[in-house]
Formats: structure tokens, sequence, C-alpha cells
């Protein structure tokens, strides 16, 4: 599990733009914010590791864990 401080900037946007419902996931693992792939190719597939969203086709959510951690960070 990822504590708050080994979340970066980077992480906690993510999160937050999940959490505004703006990212889907695509059926290879892409992560998308507002239409466009996110430059950290690598992001969506570390969080979704780390249990924080929930990952497959279609928009991706945040998991009680990944809420959690963006309440606290």
């Amino acid at each position: 599990m990822i504590a708050t401080t080994d979340l970066s900037y980077r992480d906690r946007a993510v999160l937050r733009a999940v959490a505004a419902g703006r990212c889907t996931v695509s059926a290879i693992g892409v992560l998308a914010v507002d239409g466009l792939g996110c430059c950290d190719q690598f992001v969506g597939r570390r969080l979704a590791n780390a249990g924080l969203i929930a990952s497959g086709p279609g928009p991706a959510h945040l998991t009680a864990t990944g809420r959690a951690l963006l309440e606290a960070a």
C-alpha cells in the first residue's frame, strides 16, 4: 500500500482527476485525462496496482483506499 508521503504531486493530481470523473482507461490499460493520453504512461498502472484506482476499459474510479489517501493528502 502507498502512504500519503509516497504520493507524488502527479499521483495526487491524477487521483483528483479520477475523483472528478475526468479519466478513462483503454482496453490496453492506458489512462486518459479529458480524452488525452496521460503524459506519465505508468501512473495509471502504478495507481491501479497500488489499489488506489479501479481500472478496466471505461471510466476510472477511486477505490475506498484511493479516496481515503486523497482525502488525507
